[in-house]
């Protein structure tokens, strides 16, 4: 088998498995597009021709999408604020100095990391519930930063750890103070591993449901991962409409990916800057 056979046989495969992770994503939109009769046909519709904007109307015409919407934007953005704020600043520790206690905190995260979520649930609703913080932007931030900075933490310390202290020392020899040489030389080369950090944090926070089912009981206050739930049968006595699921799905989706496509150019760029510079 020739290099150029092998390269087309592995390109093909290339293909062939992005066809398969994205088709869920179109069959999504192309759901979207058609109307309730044409999606409980036996015959599926591939293609949305005839298709309308009809289902998304009828999403947006909910009127708790909007408060779902501002919650979720409120709460990502505290949580990705404050994750990459705390994780940044354990990694620089963790990294950079020699302390009392340096290994213990290192095991103590990564014991963190490992417990399940679920088992935490009862315990993080007593906490956030003496709190007065139910249903509240708050509550669910504070939770969501303390189950996302272990994993940040983690991925940070790798990052900081992969830039030379000696770049430091030879600025700090030119005139720099420590803090000085950290910021204009190190900071800048971590700029990849805080997009992703914060990439991370976002995806998080955006798409968890389970602890904000817990910490947000009532109606008038929940994430759109809550609205959407909610929205797939407005009624026990009325069939589910996947058309109008499917574009429900859709708007919650899309703030996502146009997260991740701005933030995916910054990365990259990120990235060769940062290997330029080191």
């Amino acid at each position: 088998m020739t290099n150029r056979t092998a390269r087309r046989l592995l390109g093909g495969l290339a293909v062939a498995v992005a066809i398969v992770w994205a088709f869920p994503i179109y069959w999504m939109v192309n759901s979207s597009l058609l109307p309730n009769t044409t999606l409980q046909s036996f015959v599926p519709t591939f293609v949305p021709f005839g298709g309308s904007l009809g289902n998304f109307r009828e999403a947006l015409a909910d009127g708790s999408f909007y408060a779902a919407l501002g919650m979720s934007v409120s709460i990502t953005l505290i949580a990705v604020f404050f994750c990459i704020l705390f994780a940044f600043l354990a990694a620089v520790a963790i990294s950079r100095f020699r302390f009392r206690g340096r290994k213990s905190f290192v095991i103590a995260v990564l014991i963190v990391q490992m417990l399940p979520a679920e088992g935490l649930f009862i315990a993080q609703y007593k906490m956030v519930s003496s709190a007065g913080l139910l249903d509240s932007v708050i509550g669910v931030s504070i939770i969501y930063v303390a189950a996302v900075v272990p994993f940040t933490v983690w991925m940070l310390r790798g990052f900081v750890a992969g830039i030379p202290v000696d770049l430091e020392e030879a600025a700090m020899v030119d005139g720099l103070s420590r803090f000085g040489a950290f910021m204009r030389i190190t900071f800048p080369l971590l700029a990849p591993g805080l997009v992703a950090s914060g990439v991370y944090a976002f995806l998080q926070a955006w798409n968890e449901f389970t602890v904000a089912l817990v910490l947000l009981p009532s109606e008038a206050a929940q994430t759109l991962p809550l609205w959407l739930r909610g929205f797939v049968q407005a009624s026990a006595t009325r069939e589910t409409d996947w058309g109008q699921v499917m574009a429900a799905s859709t708007l919650v989706a899309v703030p996502v990916i146009v997260f991740f496509l701005i933030v995916q150019g910054r990365l990259t760029s990120g990235l060769v800057s940062g290997a330029v510079k080191g």
